[in-house]
């Protein structure tokens, strides 16, 4: 008999010890991460009273394809649109946030006498906050629904996205040997030319893929094909230099602004999870009890760096970001932690050999002990701004909320700023793709047809054929650069304006054509030995062309339109099925004011009810707006809408009002039955006795359902089949019938 590979043997052990492990967590109501981490260390080789794990490089593989698949699934949460409507407020602070994290990481690192990647690293380490266990903590503290929560979560997002840039540049800075400013420069330019590549190719192609073949594809395909796209993207992204992790995040944002996400975010979910613990476990396997002991010093300080550090900085970075005092503090002191993601940039150190190995184990002592305080930071919040509202003047609080509100937008964008933001986003955009496809002809495209026209003198006919189909399939992207926003409201205002309007307006125009003009004298150059000037003089004629082109303009159209469709199909089938969120949440006059959803539970006291006999204005201060209601959504339900199990309520109030409606709905419930094993129901024979106390009476004056729990299924008279039993039938002496009710129900019966 075959015997089985270790590989599989360790991924028993991890799985059943992480099962055990995370049980004892989840009974003690805390983050399955730290299970995860304990249940590696106590399979590690560090731990010699335990069973460890032998495939060391097994357990990394399984560890890569978790971090896959967290960030493939990450992606699936995050969509790009979301971040544009945030406005510049969560991008402050999230900068501000990062940077001083960072830059405090590192002078700590210093003052240890840490190497300078150590020092660096730790930087990346100690800003990156938590997501899933804050977002736990919000949601064991019952905070989840309140303002300054939408707040964190938002910032957390977008860390999570610089930490994906941030790792790219990481692995930058490790693999020179002495980093510049014009490599780190080139390291950005590289990661916003592929990132908005992928994004603007993927959000076209990907779509109209899925809707070929919508009909097809059942739960089964979609989870291949969706996990298929992620590791296709994640080869693709190690071919051009950047981690397998940065491609799986970028499919899952890709995916993320499909109709079929939430589906696939759902299917994909079982699969995150389990590589997802192998990974974590797999953390927990490097820690080393030795050097927790040795730098128990260094931990210490590190999570007094990291409390201190975001109370003060995470408070600062939410005022500047236009918060009040109040407000930031209870987003700052919530942030104070670190968790998956330091993880992830510390697995990366390792992997490129540029850290030390203690730095690993310190890191992740420092996340346990950060995570079990992060419940008790959040609710210090309020009583240190209290005690600060004590001592502090008067005057300078209000000043502080003052400034940090004027902090705020209020004002909108100038018509000439508006305009030149467009058509610099458009020109970047349409460059970029028309790079792409310079390069893609000429990287496989050109040696192909040099290769399959060879007879030809000096590949002329090739560098013809390549060069003319280039400019076709680019033809679209070079008009919309030229044209595109000429006609605007902005350009016809600051035309009608005013005539000194028109000489730049009519520059913008000029700027953009030479662009475009470069592009077509950058493919001759290429394919031709013409002089500069005819390279020039064909730029000119073959842009002009393009630009009067009435074909050349419907493709432009036709593919800007099918890419904004593709864009808002997700939007658009939420709106359908009543599932968006109101277009009034966030423009509420009062600041205190918002709109959260809340779910009614399965065994909730209120289902039955109807919105009049509730009274929840009354009860609770809240209005319902909504109720969404399977794939359907009542706007404003008026006082005789009942109310259902699963339905989601979309309620107006404020945070106070919030904490009782949500802690009254989760209390108003019917108790589970936890002694379900004698709840079986079964069929008993009753025969009716001469001292029977039934003889004599009908079914209903007998109280054998009333009395006994029990119900009368049949009358045996001698036939194949059981005779009904008649309600208003008197019972007589040896009459059988058949009896079904619970165990204990006809052992009080059979005793009669």
């Amino acid at each position: 008999m075959a015997e089985l590979p270790s590989m599989i043997q360790d991924l028993a052990l991890m799985l059943v010890v992480a099962g055990i492990v995370t049980l004892i967590f989840k009974k003690l109501k805390q983050p399955l991460v730290l299970g995860y981490i304990v249940a590696g260390f106590l399979v590690s080789p560090n731990m010699p009273y335990t069973a460890s794990v032998v495939d060391h490089e097994g357990v990394h593989l399984w560890a890569d394809i978790g971090v896959m698949f967290l960030l493939f699934s990450l992606g699936l949460d995050f969509s790009f649109k979301k971040i544009l409507k945030m406005g510049a407020s969560p991008v402050i602070s999230t900068c501000t946030i990062i940077f001083c994290m960072s830059m405090l990481g590192v002078l700590v690192g210093y003052s240890f006498g840490w190497s300078k990647m150590d020092c660096i690293f730790l930087g990346g380490m100690l800003a990156m906050s938590s997501t899933t266990i804050i977002y736990k903590a919000f949601d064991d503290l019952g905070l989840r629904q309140q303002q300054f929560a939408g707040l964190v979560m938002s910032v957390l997002i977008l860390e999570d996205i610089l930490a994906i840039v941030m790792m790219v540049m990481l692995s930058a800075i490790a693999s020179g040997n002495n980093p510049d400013g014009g490599q780190m420069l080139g390291s950005i330019m590289k990661i916003g030319f592929f990132l908005i590549l992928w994004l603007i190719v993927g959000i076209f192609a990907v779509p109209l893929f899925l809707k070929q073949v919508r009909k097809l594809i059942n739960n089964e395909v979609l989870l291949v094909v969706s996990l298929g796209l992620c590791c296709a993207m994640a080869v693709f992204s190690t071919k051009v230099g950047f981690s397998s992790a940065f491609g799986a995040f970028i499919m899952g944002s890709i995916l993320a602004e499909t109709i079929e996400a939430e589906k696939i975010e759902k299917l994909v979910e079982p699969v995150k999870n389990l590589f997802g613990a192998v990974f974590f476990v797999s953390v927990g396997m490097l820690v080393d009890p030795k050097i927790l002991v040795d730098y128990a010093g260094p931990i210490a300080l590190l999570v007094l760096t990291i409390l201190v550090g975001q109370a003060v900085f995470g408070t600062f970075s939410f005022m500047l970001g236009g918060e009040s005092l109040k407000s930031a503090m209870r987003c700052g002191f919530s942030m104070a932690q670190i968790g998956e993601f330091s993880f992830i940039i510390a697995s990366l150190g390792l992997s490129l050999g540029v850290i030390s190995d203690f730095l690993y184990p310190v890191v992740v002592a420092v996340s346990v002990i950060t995570t079990f305080l992060t419940p008790y930071m959040i609710r210090l919040a309020t009583p240190v701004y209290s005690r600060l509202e004590r001592h502090l003047p008067k005057r300078l609080i209000q000043s502080l909320n003052r400034l940090s509100m004027s902090n705020a937008p209020t004002h909108e964008q100038s018509k000439w700023k508006k305009l030149l933001m467009q058509m610099g986003v458009n020109t970047l955009i349409y460059s970029i793709l028309s790079m792409a496809a310079i390069a893609v002809m000429f990287t496989f495209f050109l040696p192909f047809m040099r290769e399959l026209l060879a007879g030809a003198g000096d590949n002329l006919y090739a560098n013809a054929i390549v060069g003319i189909v280039t400019v076709i399939i680019i033809a679209p992207f070079l008009r919309a650069m030229v044209m595109k926003k000429n006609r605007s409201e902005e350009w016809r205002a600051l035309w009608a304006e005013s005539n000194r309007n028109r000489l730049p307006l009519i520059f913008t125009i000029i700027v953009r054509a030479v662009i475009a003009i470069a592009f077509i004298f950058y493919i001759c150059h290429k394919l031709s030995h013409f002089t500069n000037a005819l390279m020039i003089t064909i730029g000119v004629i073959v842009v002009a062309l393009i630009v009067v082109s009435r074909a050349v303009k419907r493709r432009s159209i036709t593919l800007e339109r099918l890419f904004v469709q593709n864009l808002r199909s997700r939007d658009i089938e939420a709106q359908v099925h009543g599932k968006k969120r109101p277009l009034y949440e966030g423009r509420l006059l009062d600041r205190d004011i918002h709109i959260a959803d809340f779910q009614v539970p399965f065994n909730s006291m209120w289902m039955g009810s109807t919105l009049k006999q509730l009274d929840l204005g009354r009860k609770y201060g809240v209005h319902i707006s909504s109720i969404m209601r399977g794939g359907m959504r009542i706007n404003i339900p008026d006082g005789d809408y009942v109310i259902f199990p699963y339905d989601v309520l979309q309620v107006i109030g404020s945070d106070e009002q919030f904490t009782a409606f949500r802690e009254a709905l989760e209390k108003e419930v019917l108790g589970e039955d936890y002694d379900w094993e004698n709840r079986e129901m079964k069929l008993r024979q009753l025969v009716i006795g001469e001292d029977s106390p039934f003889v004599g009476k009908s079914l209903i004056e007998s109280g054998i359902r009333d009395l006994y729990s029990c119900m009368v299924v049949g009358l045996e008279e001698g036939k194949e089949s059981l005779s009904r039993y008649v309600p208003t039938r008197k019972f007589q002496p040896g009459d059988i019938i058949w009896v079904v009710g619970e165990q204990e129900s006809l052992d009080a019966l059979m005793s009669c």
